[in-house]
């Protein structure tokens, strides 16, 4: 009988102690995978935009603080990207469209930053926002950094993780990043979730339009 109840007391605390240590692991059950738990962590901090400048598909070259009075949709891309990139663009072009024609260019701007500024220079960028509808240059940009310690600074800031792979592609974490006007980062949404990202952004400008 003893016994028995010593077999059971260990399992409670075997139990108890795997609650713990996953209680602790998860940041309180709220991150159940590696990704998740360093997305909350990014959430956790509001990054904000680092100095960067950048040159556009126009050949454009401007500070991104040129663009610090206006809320950003922001995606990391290359164009020579055969796998997500595309699947990320048309899925941030349905977002474009789903925003009410107000906002677009005079409240939020959409832009597409390449980590491959060696090839994606500007003509290269203007072809690739050619296969996208909405990508008109202004209202939804595609952009360089051609600063490496700036490029590298802005996407540790973030949290997007980029590694080459030897024969000129990259493996990457894809999301929507959204900026707010003073350049800080207020959210990371799923890419594959168009409708959500959208009806994040319409409550945010509508709240902020009815203050």
């Amino acid at each position: 009988m003893i016994k028995n109840s010593q077999t059971t007391l260990s399992c409670i605390l075997v139990i108890l102690f795997g609650f713990v240590l996953f209680y602790v692991g998860t940041d309180g059950f709220r991150a159940y995978t590696a990704e998740t738990a360093r997305l909350y962590k990014l959430m956790e901090q509001n990054p904000t935009l680092p100095h960067v400048t950048l040159e556009d598909s126009n050949s454009r070259t401007y500070p991104i603080s040129d663009l610090e009075d206006k809320y950003l949709f922001i995606t990391f891309m290359y164009t020579n990207c055969g796998t997500v990139c595309p699947i990320l663009e048309m899925n941030m072009g349905q977002v474009f469209n789903l925003l009410p024609e107000e906002y677009i260019g005079e409240d939020i701007v959409f832009l597409s930053i390449s980590f491959d500024p060696e090839r994606d220079d500007p003509a290269t960028l203007a072809e690739y926002k050619s296969h996208f509808y909405n990508a008109d240059g202004e209202t939804w940009r595609m952009a360089r950094i051609e600063d490496e310690e700036e490029l590298d600074q802005l996407l540790e800031t973030f949290g997007v993780i980029v590694i080459p792979e030897g024969n000129g592609d990259f493996g990457h974490n894809s999301a929507f990043y959204l900026v707010d006007r003073n350049g800080v980062l207020i959210d990371v949404m799923d890419y594959t979730k168009m409708d959500e990202a959208a009806e994040r952004v319409i409550s945010i400008l509508e709240s902020e339009k009815g203050a």
